[in-house]
């Protein structure tokens, strides 16, 4: 029997909306296993206790900020629109259904004024992390890092060129130790300290961004973006830091800064981490050996000139402290320059009449130079952790730990682009995003244990 129904829009009806909400809603379970109390602590100092208007409840105001990154709701504009006609979100919230939404207009004056150049944010998540820890979802036994870049709100195509000092390493007066250290041992007058010479290197500064870096890498798109170094824990796959920098900076640059950080800040004891290639330096490897870290590194691709040998051809002696040719020549420890390069250099006299000179060097002087740096055993020790088996089997976890997080965060919640321009607003999108990330985890698998 066909039949159709008038839509009477303008009754009235007696609802709670607590019976509007499902009961397996997301926002049900982050409700009932987050505690956000520590919010109204944390916040309180910025607020003054006896002057002005009443302000918005800090509680709110945060929520309406996680539900934009839980979603994936990049505009706040469309944040507001959305919880004036979503009922859990109204619910999360603790707004009626007769409640106005605040204005979207107050989340960016808090941004701006209220919690500009404080470390609220990064508070936040460092709890949500202390939160993982009290519900043993995290270990700080085996950590990966990686990086992954934000898209910048800037035109690629709108840039200056300038000049600008090249940053000092924080490793330069342990490298200077080390390098004088070897000189005495083998004989070799200490190194004169001489004048600081400024670095200056020419890059690319965008006029729309200008905090943000230019990033120009093998088979990906040149852009201003910023980077997100981030750390997840090898147990429930929680993210433990996260951290921006510009484009042009190297992954490997705040790398044990962080992890210092993590250690120090959450009582980890970490026993091994797993990288990508990016971060198989010198300083990093020597880094992790002192603090007793079983570090496995990914390969890094090297192209030797061609028709020359590549260095693995030469094998070290470290007993003899000297390199041996293909042709079994040996090439002699000679000096260690100012960068810590220890070179090892090859008797011309024999290599003239050598049958494999040309696949050897090509300088005029018929002398072959190898260069191993003072750190080069730790960086071995590392090679050989990744050929191990407990290596091979750690480093198989990377992708499906961090690579997995940064693609969550890419496809669910928004990161794949900045929402604002600045550091200190592509930092706030990234621990937020990370923090909401956690929150999703802790209450599932809390939901999940019942």
């Amino acid at each position: 029997m066909f039949h159709t129904r008038k839509h009477m829009q303008n009754e009235m009806e007696f609802v709670c909306l607590e019976d509007l909400v499902p009961q397996d809603h997301l926002l049900r379970k982050i409700d009932k296993y987050i505690d956000f109390s520590f919010i109204i602590e944390k916040v309180k100092p910025y607020y003054c206790e006896d002057n002005g208007r009443p302000s918005l409840d800090p509680l709110i105001l945060f929520k309406m900020m996680f539900v934009g990154y839980f979603f994936g709701i990049r505009s706040e504009r469309q944040l507001e629109k959305e919880i004036q006609t979503n009922n859990a979100y109204r619910w999360f919230l603790g707004l009626k259904l007769t409640d106005p939404v605040p204005h979207h207009s107050t989340i960016s004056w808090n941004r701006r004024t209220r919690f500009k150049d404080t470390e609220i944010f990064q508070e936040i998540f460092d709890e949500i992390v202390l939160q993982a820890m009290n519900h043993r979802m995290v270990g700080g036994r085996v950590l990966f890092t990686d990086s992954t870049h934000l898209k910048a709100n800037a035109n690629k195509h709108k840039f200056s060129r300038e000049e600008v000092e090249v940053e000092t390493r924080d490793y330069v007066e342990e490298l200077n130790q080390a390098i004088q250290e070897d000189r005495k041992q083998n004989g070799k007058k200490v190194l004169r300290d001489r004048e600081e010479v400024k670095q200056v290197k020419t890059i690319r500064k965008s006029k729309t961004d200008p905090e943000s870096g230019f990033m120009s890498r093998d088979h990906k798109q040149e852009m201003f973006c910023y980077l997100d170094h981030r750390t997840t824990d090898m147990k429930y796959n929680i993210i433990t830091d996260a951290y921006v920098t510009p484009g042009n900076v190297h992954d490997s640059v705040p790398y044990l800064k962080r992890l210092d950080r993590q250690i120090k800040r959450f009582d980890f004891i970490v026993e091994a981490v797993a990288l990508d290639s990016g971060y198989l330096t010198n300083p990093i490897c020597k880094g992790l050996a002192d603090r007793n870290i079983f570090g496995v590194i990914a390969h890094r691709r090297y192209h030797p000139t061609k028709g020359l040998f590549p260095k693995w051809k030469f094998r070290y002696d470290e007993d003899r402290d000297s390199y041996t040719c293909p042709n079994g020549e040996e090439l002699p420890y000679k000096t260690t320059t100012r960068e810590g390069y220890r070179e090892f250099k090859s008797d011309p006299k024999k290599c003239i009449s050598c049958p494999l000179l040309k696949q050897c060097t090509r300088s005029n002087n018929h002398q072959k130079v190898v260069t191993r740096h003072v750190w080069e055993e730790h960086k071995e020790h590392v090679r050989l952790n990744r050929l191990s088996v407990s290596g091979k089997k750690l480093y198989k976890f990377r992708k499906e730990k961090v690579e997995r997080s940064f693609a969550d965060s890419k496809e669910l919640h928004g990161l794949r682009y900045c929402r604002l321009r600045g550091l200190q607003n592509a930092g706030e999108q990234v621990l937020l995003t990370a923090a909401c990330q956690n929150m999703k985890k802790i209450a599932i698998y809390l939901s999940k244990q019942g």
